[in-house]
């Protein structure tokens, strides 16, 4: 299928989606690639993008065809980075969706299945003719050149159709200034051949285009064995958007129409039946509506939301229709930029990574050397000129960096996807890395190791404030909250059938210590912490002892103290058996929150820590110091805005499934499902990666050590190299596909979120 027209729009607004982590005055380009054969394809592409000017970072995936470049704004341009490609023979698109990266795996699939089958169709006759060369099975000489002939004959097809992307891609790559794989395959075809050739000129019939031709046949067999893991990574990122694909859009005049959610714009408004999935996000204009967010969150109790509250597409509207003010359109939704975040993922480069390409860069011209070195000593040494081609064609062939090339990028990609069906996000190169790196894991209270779906346990007014008002003042000064608490406060008022009416004119957030928001009438409402409302002015509340259970609000109006209200929540479910888990592989656990000490303490006896290990009464600051105190690497799991500094300062922060806006931002991993329990499985997971890929880099290191000592030192029929490169690949391949194999790790449910 031919590549969509190339959209400047669409480039640009993929480019703006993803400028977390990029230098300041830079810009970033995330957009897919098409034209790409092999690993080799991408290297050349990072070599020749990251010499133009203004450039400062760049980097190729293959396997999810993606590319990520990040420099000045000019250096970034979509059609100035395209025109770079092109010359390069690529093209550059705008970044796919799941499935149109799997059109594309289709229609290459379909396209390397006929090559492989014309491959085998002519190689057998090949093969075939050769066995009855090698066999002696001729009854004179004469026939055997005959059939020497035949055999180039049936291997033609193979080395020019079949192969012809190896030479398209080893032209392009040295076009580039970075010859690698494909330039060493073609040689080593192009050298069987000119053997043989050379060998029937002089008249021998023990010719070699058995060994062209089973070189190019078990490459594609590589390929399409690759071809296939790419296909379990595609499945699992074609999960994080299942969204229905029309939406009911109103008009100014009230009317309702069916439409593509392609051509509903921010701002337009929605009309979202019982029983229908969002498709866009947007903001709740109706009183109260009942949600199933199992989508996105894996809760499998519905929630109750409030108007003002934001949604995500991928919610299902469990109770009434309700209205929906669309606040981002398709390409900018929260899972949209999900998917982006795991593409970004596998065009940045980890430190392993980096290190398997750079030796696969000098491994390409070091086996071109020893090659023509071997050669020249063999002739200086009165071998044989026939036996001396030989063994340089066998150093050649044995060269070729395919498992080097595969190595880290198939484990990258076979480990995302076992994240991805166990509802966890890696959301950068490094933080798959060192989250298998660990040794200290911190964790928020609220909304992370408990429910987060509090309760309104207890309303106390000052004197002379009704409970109603102070409940309806509370959820306006609440409104649009993110945090757990405002959320109970919203539903609690919603359930109450009391309506906050209108939105502040202005809200101002306090991190970690409470809320200011201006009504339309000039009133100043602040709600949060007692103590803060009174560094604020407020007037000190009658002293009243609070329930060890309970979290503390306070509410004042223009400087007035309206009252307190209580809340309570119960730990998650799993939270102490993931705890468990994660303290039986060794790593310190803490607990801290910007709650009461001995709340903090109480829910830490529950889950088994230690009181030294609770913290309490935490600041943002605070916390962001304590975490950098312990051991590190050090993982940090949090939920709201005042967990975004303790994210951004740990090695890897982890982001739960109803985290807010800025703690999403700031975290390298982001967890799909309800509770803690992903952060084990996180850690499970990337610690087998980065096992698996050690053991690749180690495997296809010791191949090429190995076999290009051997084959420069003694006799290798070509054959044989070709079969020993061939296995070496498939090692590689088996042992990342160890990591889709089994259950997975701390008891995470497969498929259960992204199905």
């Amino acid at each position: 299928m031919a590549a969509p027209a190339y959209s400047l729009d669409a480039a640009r607004d993929a480019r703006n989606a993803l400028d977390e982590g990029v230098a300041k005055g830079d810009a970033r380009l995330l957009c897919s690639v098409t034209g790409m054969w092999c690993t080799s394809c991408a290297l050349a592409i990072e070599h020749r993008l990251a010499r133009l000017p203004g450039v400062s970072r760049v980097g190729v995936d293959y396997l999810s065809a993606t590319l990520l470049v990040e420099g000045t704004p000019a250096a970034v341009a979509p059609e100035r980075v395209a025109a770079a490609l092109g010359r390069l023979g690529y093209r550059l698109r705008d970044l796919e969706a799941a499935p149109d990266a799997r059109q594309r795996l289709d229609s290459e699939s379909r396209a390397l299945a006929g090559r492989l089958l014309a491959a085998a169709v002519f190689g057998m006759w090949t093969m075939l003719a050769s066995l009855l060369i090698y066999a002696g099975a001729l009854p004179e000489p004469r026939l055997e050149r005959v059939l020497a002939w035949v055999s180039g004959a049936f291997a033609l097809p193979v080395v020019t159709l079949a192969a012809w992307p190896f030479y398209r891609a080893a032209w392009r790559t040295l076009r580039a200034g970075r010859p690698g794989m494909d330039a060493l395959v073609s040689l080593g075809v192009i050298g069987a051949l000119g053997v043989s050739l050379w060998l029937l000129w002089r008249g021998s019939a023990e010719v070699y285009f058995d060994t062209a031709v089973m070189l190019v046949l078990l490459l594609l067999a590589g390929r399409w064995v690759e071809t296939l893991a790419r296909y379990r990574g595609l499945r699992a990122l074609e999960g994080l958007a299942p969204l229905p694909a029309q939406a009911c859009r109103l008009d100014p005049t009230g009317g309702e129409a069916r439409v593509p959610v392609a051509e509903v714009a921010a701002g337009e408004r929605l009309r979202v039946a019982s029983g229908e999935t969002l498709g866009l996000d947007g903001e709740l204009l109706d009183a109260a509506a009942r949600l199933d967010l199992a989508l996105l969150t894996g809760e499998s109790r519905p929630r109750t939301l409030t108007r003002g509250a934001r949604l995500s597409a991928g919610c299902r509207n469990l109770g009434d229709p309700f209205t929906l003010r669309v606040t981002a359109g398709v390409g900018e939704r929260r899972l949209d930029g999900l998917y982006r975040q795991v593409q970004a993922l596998q065009a940045g480069k980890g430190e392993l990574r980096r290190l398997a390409e750079r030796f696969a860069a000098w491994l390409s011209p070091a086996a071109v050397a020893l090659a023509l070195v071997t050669l020249a000593a063999l002739l200086l040494a009165g071998v044989d000129p026939e036996e001396a081609a030989v063994r340089a064609l066998s150093v050649l062939v044995v060269a070729c960096p395919c498992a080097v090339g595969l190595a880290v990028p198939l484990a990258s990609l076979a480990g995302t996807a076992r994240a991805l069906e166990a509802g966890v996000v890696f959301r950068d190169p490094a933080a798959l890395e060192l989250a298998g790196q660990v040794r200290a894991v911190a964790f928020d209270k609220t909304g992370t190791l408990t429910r987060g779906a509090l309760r309104l346990a207890a309303v106390r007014p000052a004197p002379g404030v009704a409970e109603h008002d102070l409940l309806a003042l509370a959820a306006r000064a609440e409104w649009g909250s993110e945090h757990p608490l405002g959320l109970a406060i919203r539903t609690a008022a919603a359930e109450a059938g009391i309506d906050p009416r209108q939105a502040p004119a202005e809200v101002q957030e306090h991190p970690g210590r409470g809320r200011e928001a201006r009504e339309a009438d000039g009133a100043r409402l602040r709600i949060g912490a007692s103590d803060w409302l009174a560094e604020r002015g407020a007037a000190p509340a009658r002293r009243e002892a609070v329930p060890p259970w309970a979290s503390e609000v306070a509410l004042a109006r223009n400087g007035q103290r309206l009252g307190t209200l209580w809340l309570e929540d119960d730990p998650e479910p799993t939270a102490a058996a993931s705890l468990a888990a994660l303290r039986h592989r060794g790593l310190t656990l803490a607990l801290i929150s910007g709650d009461r000490p001995a709340l903090v303490r109480r829910l830490g006896r529950r889950l088994g820590l230690a009181p030294g290990a609770c913290y309490g009464g935490r600041s943002p600051e605070a916390k962001r110091h304590l975490v950098a105190a312990l051991p590190g690497p050090v993982l940090y799991v949090g939920d709201g805005i005042n967990d975004a500094p303790a994210l951004a300062a740990a090695a890897v922060g982890v982001a739960t499934a109803q985290a807010s806006a800025a703690a999403s931002d700031a975290a390298a991993i982001q967890l799909l499902g309800q509770g803690v329990q992903g952060v084990a499985c996180a850690i499970a997971i990337a610690r087998a990666t980065r096992r698996a890929m050690r053991q690749n880099l180690i495997l296809s290191g010791l191949y090429n050590a190995l076999a290009l000592g051997l084959a420069a030192w003694m006799v290798i029929p070509p054959q044989v190299a070709v079969l020993a490169m061939v296995v070496s690949s498939l090692s590689v391949v088996a042992n990342a596909a160890r990591l889709g194999l089994g259950a997975s790790p701390a008891g995470s449910s497969p498929g259960s979120r992204l199905g």
